[in-house]
């Protein structure tokens, strides 16, 4: 049985993941992502879809970041009608996640709209989606627990196992059986890293014929967790000390609750004083309580201490969690020590982006990165400590502190994924495909590969058809 396999997305580059398997002229997607970078070049990509949504038999969702399912609303606006396949926490934050997409794109919208009104100008650009779709989407998604095998197609099997990553998150293992022979492929969503709080350690699939696998940090290693605790340590007594503000922009799911879970342990620890904390970010509040009701996807660490001793282990008495535009207005107003952990974690939207306008030319902030930030967004050129850097089409000066660390990252760096390659049955490996990486971190991830007894591997690029043979 022949497979071909090829990418819409994440090629070459990070976000916007879209990767397609065909089988006997059936289409399979898995992830739709949305693409994130300069608004200019993020919306002519995401407009773009590169395949015909009635080609599409089905869609497998790996987990619920937004450039992993930030356009499926738009699929199925432009006529998708067909099952999309995720884990029920997916199903649950993937949902929240769309929503808040559609809300960001009106508000955007309508910002521009009367800004271009104000230069006497013309607007005609349009949200890819509203709330419609999104709600459309999320009614199409079918909920599959882990090591549940499902038939998505005929002779096409599905079962999710534990990628790791973030709560519900999932490698899709996908088994294609036609006249007695099968070809199993393993597609690794994103693949976290093992000994994280909150969710479990990546899981080990059956024996595959092919991977595709992401290579966000194809040639960086992440700090060790005891360095970065120490470190998150130093820069909160740093701001008690000066009274300053602390600024982490975070993704709202996965990042946001494990930064509150390391300063809940070293508050507890007394490693540092009681800081008022605030999440600001409706939708990391949200998503809060989404992991509250989806302990089976827990490690056991957080299982013991949030299921048997009914302790809560993302709050405690000096967290706050904002709840309307006013309160977090008022936090510009706000005397330091303060600690503000706020979405998006690029930057590229949502409240940070008034956060640092607000604080970014003040000395005593440190604006604290704590994730991957993508070429050409604001958060990356604030991690290169640019001076001078444009908000809201504004330029300012920043004075404030940069912060960098690397270990609460979610993605396995590249020792991390090929530990963990290592932990497989590569028995029947025929091949690796490279996706969602930077062309750089590729290229020294090929080479890492190959000296651990790896070397067919292939870097997957926009408009190459690959073939998988059983």
């Amino acid at each position: 049985m022949s497979i071909s396999f090829y990418s819409l997305g994440a090629a070459q580059e990070v976000t916007g993941s879209r990767h397609v398997l065909e089988a006997d002229g059936k289409s399979y997607l898995v992830d739709c992502g949305a693409f994130q970078g300069s608004r200019a070049e993020a919306d002519r990509k995401n407009r773009d879809l590169g395949i015909s949504p009635d080609r599409i038999e089905a869609v497998v969702l790996t987990h619920g970041h937004h450039d992993h399912c930030g356009l499926l609303p738009y699929l199925a606006k432009r006529g998708y009608r067909g099952n999309i396949y995720a884990t029920p926490a997916t199903r649950d934050l993937s949902g929240l996640i769309m929503m808040d997409s559609a809300n960001i794109q009106a508000r955007d919208a309508e910002y521009l709209r009367k800004q271009a009104g104000k230069r006497g100008e013309r607007f005609d650009w349009e949200p890819l989606y509203d709330e419609n779709d999104v709600i459309q989407a999320t009614g199409q998604i079918v909920g599959i627990s882990y090591n549940r095998p499902f038939y998505i197609g005929d002779g096409v099997r599905l079962e999710f196992y534990d990628a790791g990553h973030i709560l519900g998150s999932a490698m899709a293992f996908i088994t294609f059986t036609k006249d007695g022979g099968e070809t199993r492929v393993l597609c690794s969503g994103d693949l976290g890293r093992k000994g994280k709080p909150i969710i479990r350690d990546p899981d080990r699939p059956p024996a595959p014929d092919y991977i595709v696998l992401e290579s966000t940090y194809g040639d960086r290693r992440h700090d060790s967790s005891g360095d970065a605790m120490k470190k998150l340590a130093e820069i909160a007594r740093k701001a008690v000390k000066n009274k300053g503000k602390i600024l982490i922009p975070a993704f709202a799911i996965e990042r946001t609750q494990e930064l509150v879970y390391y300063f809940h342990l070293l508050v507890d620890d007394g490693v540092i004083p009681e800081i008022p904390i605030y999440v600001d970010s409706p939708m990391a509040t949200n998503a809060t309580t989404i992991f509250q009701v989806h302990p089976e996807c827990y490690d056991e660490d957080i299982h013991h201490a949030f299921i048997k001793h009914h302790r809560n282990p993302f709050g405690f008495n000096a967290l706050h969690f904002t709840t309307s535009v006013a309160e977090s207005k008022a936090l510009n107003d706000h005397p330091g020590p303060l600690i503000i952990i706020s979405a998006d974690g690029m930057c590229e939207a949502g409240r940070i982006q008034h956060h640092l306008i607000r604080n970014i030319g003040d000395p005593n902030t440190t604006i604290l990165t704590v994730g991957y930030m993508a070429q050409n967004t604001l958060g990356r050129r604030i991690r290169n400590r640019e001076t001078e850097v444009k908000i809201h089409g504004q330029w300012f000066t920043r004075r404030a502190q940069v912060e960098e660390i690397n270990a609460f990252s979610a993605h396995a760096d590249y020792v991390e994924a090929v530990q963990w390659l290592d932990s497989l049955d590569v028995s029947r490996l025929k091949r690796i495909f490279l996706v969602h990486g930077e062309a750089k971190a590729q290229a020294a991830f090929v080479s890492y590969l190959a000296a651990n007894g790896y070397p067919k591997v292939d870097i997957v690029q926009y408009g190459k058809t690959y073939g998988m043979y059983g």
